[in-house]
């Protein structure tokens, strides 16, 4: 026990010490002659409709903030990409993009341009990034950030939220418009708030600044307290169903039905160092669910 307190109180230094502004959580025609004597041509074979979607991308980018890269997930304030759930190499994970393209291929045709501590309205220029690259599929998962904030009242507004992800989309279509995109929902807030406030050394941490518009007081359950988390879940399911509304909108877009959101995790899919961003095999439920709306398959 001696040494467990220790280890604890190692831990909470690191963390005091270090700046938490980098929160992240912060889918023929014929060819018959014609009629004898009317010196018709032969019929043009049908052009073979392009899919709407191929579940087979050639190449995968991701963008987004510190879920996806890996933060937190294999050491304390610090980015693991290589457990990213999109594009990560580790086999603890399976990420989306060795699932869908093999790990060798992987290595060489899949990059993360999310940022830790991002949010929507810098999705802009991780779009362009991604899009420079061509790449059959970019991978979105970002929005936590922008209801994490220090109130509620500093939270991003539905309307800004909306259109930076247009900006966004908009950016990825000028310079790669067959591009698919598979958007991630936002993750269950309030969820992360019921599972993690049963760790103390999880609560202590939050103390330092993780998510204060969710996870302030968390032991506190009186009606402002309640107030408070309601308005940070409510501008998540708003959020998610803007997002839904705005991939509707693109042919080359899939939004994960809610998959995320919904997705009921518990303290085995949290960090370790923060009970905030997911673990390893948090990641690894991500690319499952990941996995399973770009193909429509089971993991």
């Amino acid at each position: 026990m001696r040494k467990q307190g220790h280890r604890s109180r190692a831990v909470l230094a690191v963390l005091a010490a270090a700046v938490l502004g980098v929160t992240g959580c912060d889918a023929v025609g014929g060819n018959s002659p014609g009629p004898s004597g009317t010196g018709a041509q032969k019929a043009k074979p049908s052009p073979k409709p392009t899919p709407a979607w191929d579940s087979s991308p050639a190449s995968v980018a991701a963008v987004g903030d510190s879920i996806t890269r890996g933060f937190d997930a294999c050491a304390v304030l610090s980015d693991c990409p290589e457990v990213s759930w999109a594009t990560g190499s580790s086999a603890k994970v399976d990420s989306l993009a060795v699932r869908l393209l093999g790990k060798a291929k992987a290595a060489e045709r899949s990059w993360n341009y999310a940022v830790t501590g991002a949010r929507m309205a810098d999705l802009p220029g991780q779009m362009a990034q991604a899009a420079a690259r061509k790449p059959g599929l970019v991978a979105v998962m970002v929005g936590a950030n922008d209801a994490c904030r220090s109130s509620t009242s500093a939270m991003t507004s539905v309307a800004d939220f909306r259109a930076d992800f247009e900006d966004a989309m908009n950016t990825l279509r000028k310079a790669s418009p067959k591009a698919q995109v598979y958007v991630a929902s936002v993750p269950n807030l309030k969820r992360l708030w019921s599972e993690g406030r049963t760790n103390p050394m999880g609560k202590q941490v939050w103390k330092l600044g993780l998510c204060p518009s969710m996870l302030a007081d968390p032991d506190a359950l009186d009606a402002t307290a309640t107030e408070r988390r309601n308005a940070v879940q409510q501008r998540v399911e708003d959020y998610n169903e803007m997002l839904e509304e705005v991939c509707a909108e693109d042919r080359h877009c899939r939004f994960d039905g809610g998959a995320v959101y919904a997705f009921r995790f518990g303290t085995a899919q949290l960090s370790q160092w923060d009970w905030f961003h997911p673990s390893v095999n948090g990641q690894a439920r991500l690319a499952e669910i990941a996995y399973r709306t770009v193909t429509g398959k089971k993991a």
